[in-house]
Order: structure tokens, then sequence, then C-alpha cells
């Protein structure tokens, strides 16, 4: 909530480690099956002395058939100065195919500080594409190549995914194109403090898929071979634990890019966290915050002219309400302003030395590079 930007250590933005790239950059129950389903799914195989073999149709071949020529590779270059000295450094990631005239999707990681990007097709053909737009916020950036009749992928809904179902990556790790690696969805709704992404505003889906450098931009689909997410992130201190923009959220932000609009992220300017009575002693001692409740999410700071520090709000208010709702974790009311507009009102209630005030804040825009 706070307008001050910073990436932890601990998770790596995938177009960080390319071979040869020098990028700095800040380093996701099985799909129901019916037996009907099942025995479509099967085909007589024509084996060698025996024709009668029932061989079950491999659906991640199939997937990747369907979605896999839409699946292009991005280079990208970036010049960066110190003092009187330029360094251009490179970066390899991937992204996917929207539209046949050539809108294609990827992370805004991936092409961030370039604004023409080489695409490379899964047929090996070559092209220069346009950065149209990206937002740093949610990671997602948009590019234009100028052709026709390209392969396209079809989009899946990202809303009701279950952990245990189905999940396949595509993409260009470490400059393999067109890898192929599958998994299963590990967790849903994992909100970017959790996975140490504090500065993003997203909901990850998390996956044991394989995901590494190179990969970031690139689709990950349902068994179908429908896009669910674009993969972006991993741990790197773990394994298995990799994470994707849900598609649905993406496409929000696509279309904003794709139109010209700049992307609202309503914010409020606040660095909070959830209270517990052991915390509530540390902070009286450091901070000399004055709590007179365990339970809560408390203010620890408030950004200078941001719309909390407009409106009142203090170090040391502990949120109880927004907008009326009771709320019990820092995560809920990131949520719930997500969910308000820019210049609009959020009422929030907050306890403020053993009293009950409620304050109106006017969100503002998010202060984030939207180039």
């Amino acid at each position: 909530m706070s307008n001050k930007l910073s990436f932890p250590k601990s998770l790596a933005y995938l177009s960080v480690f390319f071979a040869g790239a020098a990028f700095t950059l800040p380093v996701t129950q099985l799909l129901p099956t019916e037996a009907s389903q099942q025995q479509e799914e099967l085909r007589i195989a024509q084996v060698p002395g025996n024709t009668s073999q029932a061989v079950p149709n491999n659906f991640i071949a199939t997937a990747v058939e369907k979605t896999g020529p839409a699946v292009v590779r991005i280079d990208s270059t970036r010049t960066s100065s110190r003092g009187r000295r330029s360094r251009q450094s490179s970066g390899i990631g991937s992204g996917f195919i929207i539209d046949s005239n050539g809108t294609i999707l990827t992370n805004a990681h991936v092409v961030k500080g370039s604004s023409k990007v080489r695409v490379t097709l899964g047929n090996g053909r070559n092209l220069m594409g346009e950065v149209v737009g990206l937002d740093d916020l949610t990671d997602v950036a948009v590019v234009k190549v100028s052709a026709n009749n390209l392969p396209t992928v079809e989009m899946g809904n990202s809303q009701n995914l279950k952990p245990g179902e189905w999940a396949i990556a595509i993409g260009n790790p470490l400059g393999l194109d067109n890898t192929v690696t599958a998994g299963i969805i590990s967790g849903t709704g994992r909100s970017s403090g959790v996975i140490g992404a504090a500065d993003k505003r997203v909901r990850f889906i998390q996956t044991d898929a394989a995901i590494n450098p190179g990969n970031s931009g690139g689709p990950l689909l349902n068994q179908r071979g429908e896009v669910i997410g674009i993969n972006t992130a991993i741990i790197g201190r773990a394994q298995g634990l990799g994470f994707a923009i849900p598609i649905n959220k993406a496409q929000q932000i696509a279309s904003q890019l794709i139109a010209g609009e700049k992307v609202a992220h309503p914010y409020l300017g606040i660095r909070m966290t959830n209270l517990t009575s052991d915390l509530k002693e540390d902070l009286s001692r450091e901070l000399g915050l004055r709590l007179s409740t365990n339970q809560g999410i408390v203010i620890v700071d408030v950004a200078r002219n941001s719309p909390a520090a407009r409106a009142g709000l203090r170090a040391g208010d502990v949120i109880q309400q927004i907008d009326g709702k009771s709320v019990k974790t820092a995560d809920e009311v990131q949520l719930a302003v997500e969910k308000t507009s820019v210049g609009g009102n959020v009422q929030v209630a907050v306890n403020r030395g053993g009293r009950n005030v409620n304050i109106r804040v006017q969100p503002g825009q998010f202060p984030v590079s939207q180039g």
C-alpha cells in the first residue's frame, strides 16, 4: 500500500538470469474427468502384432499442438547509464499471440526499457515488435508485430481454478525454444505479499510445472490447451514454486494498454501489518506507538503527501473495517482498496488510542511506471 517500490531478493523475476543477460531486474485435483470423457480420449493405436491395444490420448501433446505455434520468443535490449558510461544489456523472454494481426501478451519485466523487441515465431520467422504499453504493478505488457494470419491462443478462464488441476507451461527457458513442462495448479489467490513481491498487485496462480529463466511471459495452459495464466516468477531458493498472473486479470490490464489508457491502481499510501500481542509490544517499544487493541491491522507508516496522509490516517491507527466490512488481515485491506476507484471515497474505521474513528479517504493513483 506504500508508494515505495521494492523487490525482495528471495523472489527472482524470470528474465534476470539468462545466459549472457545482464538485466538487474528483481528476481504457480486433477481436472474432473468423467468416464465417458476418458473413453472419448482413448484411441486405437495401430501397433504391429497388437492392433487392438488401446492407448490413452496424450492430452499434453494435444494441448501443445494446439497452442504451441502461437508461443513466441522475445529478445529485448536496454541501455542504462552510469555517469558518462552507457551499458547495453539483453534478455530473453516469452510471449503468446492473442490475435491474428500480431498482438502479443508478455511480462512487463521482459520488455521494460525497450521500445522495440525482436519476436521469433514458432516457425522461426523473425519480426520486429513494438512495445504498445506495460504496467509494472501487474507485470503485464503488450507487444505488436506487423503481420497477418498468425496463429493464436485460445483464452481460458482463471476465475475458478482449483489446486490439483493440470498445468502446462510453454516458453523459452535459457534459450531452449518451445520447451514444454507440466504439473498441477498448486494454489490460487497467492497474494503478492505472501510470495515476497509486495510491490505487485496480483493474486498469483501457483504451479509446480517447471518454470525457469526465459519462461517469463509465456502461457500457462489447462489440459484443454487454453491459456489460464502468464508465467511470471519463481522463488529462487525453492523448487517447484512458480507463479503466474491469472489470465482474466492480464486480459483486463491488456485491454486498457491496447486502448492507450493509463491503468488505474487505487492506493492509500500506508504500510501496515497484522497486529498480534507480541507485535504490539514491539511496536510500542521500538516506534513508540500507543495501541489499545490486540487485533486488527496496524498502520506502521503513512507516506508523505499520500491520500492517507491527506485524510488524516496516522501510524498507530488500527484498521477495523473498510466501507463497513470487517477486515482481519493486511491482504484483505489491500484487496478491498483494489476494488475501489481512483478519486472515489473509502470509509476506513480505525481504533485510535482506544477510540473508534471513521475516516474518509480518496484513493489516489499508485505512482508506478506505465511505459
